[in-house]
């Protein structure tokens, strides 16, 4: 007995096997008919579109056809003239010819005469203009000799000393000097003014305040600049308290006090270091000092 159930129920799977195995081989089979049949109606659309371009084509074609067609008709009515009715528009065209050459001889001369009136009038006009431009010019010269005049006449500059004292040290370019600080011959740029420590200093001439700093030799400096190449220099001051770069100051504004700055000239007494330059060399100051 359990043999035999034993093979029912295998005979009873392998037919079910067999039905599962059949209803997937359906379905594939009818998976790909659907899809045959979506590809061959894509095929039909791309051939439907091809037919329909090819016969657009050739609708093109043919008119373009007709277009020539009419065209080769005009040219060749135009080209198609007789004989005689070229005869007659060559001699048409040479009576125009003649009758323009006529009235062009014509207007010429008279263009001649009119260019000859216009020439003596222009030369008549350069004359008068000619005259007028002399008078000018010459007024010009005039007026340009004067400006020159005025221009070199520049202000002279008259320096005065900024402090009153005696002179400690003279000018010294091409003779030495002993100087005390250094132990040692040397040349000396400027002159020394004798002065008591905070003595006012005073500008020497009207200018403008190039600069004010501390130098390594000549101690706390002001430089300021006259114009017509001159500066005047002033050292070994105690403060610069009266005036700023960049200031315009008139002669005999106060513009500092002495002290004893200078590292060159330490073992002196309290003085002025005093320098002029022209053209940015240093000058005797005894030479511009009143």
């Amino acid at each position: 007995m359990r043999r035999d159930n034993r093979v029912r129920n295998n005979k009873k799977n392998t037919q079910n096997r067999i039905i599962m195995y059949s209803i997937i081989g359906v379905a594939f089979l009818a998976v790909v008919l659907v899809g045959l049949l979506i590809y061959s109606k894509s095929l039909n659309d791309n051939v439907n579109d091809s037919i329909m371009n090819l016969e657009e084509m050739a609708n093109a074609n043919e008119q373009q056809n007709v277009q020539n067609t009419n065209n080769s008709t005009s040219v060749s009515t135009d080209m198609g003239k007789t004989v005689d009715e070229a005869k007659n528009e060559m001699a048409n065209n040479i009576n125009t010819n003649s009758t323009n050459n006529t009235t062009s001889s014509t207007g010429n001369n008279t263009a001649e005469k009119a260019n000859k009136e216009v020439q003596a009038n222009t030369s008549k006009k350069n004359e008068v203009k000619s005259n007028v431009v002399g008078k000018n010019n010459t007024t010009a010269a005039t007026t340009t000799d004067k400006k020159e005049n005025k221009t070199e006449t520049k202000k002279e500059l008259s320096f005065v000393k900024p402090v009153e004292g005696e002179i400690m040290r003279e000018y010294a370019k091409d003779n030495l000097i002993y100087s005390n600080t250094l132990q040692e011959w040397t040349t000396h740029l400027g002159v020394d003014i004798k002065a008591e420590k905070t003595t006012v200093v005073k500008a020497a001439e009207a200018g403008t305040v190039k600069s004010i700093k501390n130098d390594p030799r000549y101690g706390l400096t002001i430089t300021i600049d006259h114009g017509n190449g001159f500066q005047t220099v002033y050292s070994n001051l105690l403060s610069s308290e009266f005036v700023v770069e960049g200031e315009k100051v008139n002669k005999g504004q106060s513009i500092g006090t002495v002290g004893n700055t200078a590292a060159f000239e330490i073992a002196d007494e309290a003085h002025l270091h005093f320098e002029i330059l022209k053209d940015a060399i240093q000058v005797d100051p005894n030479i511009y000092l009143k």
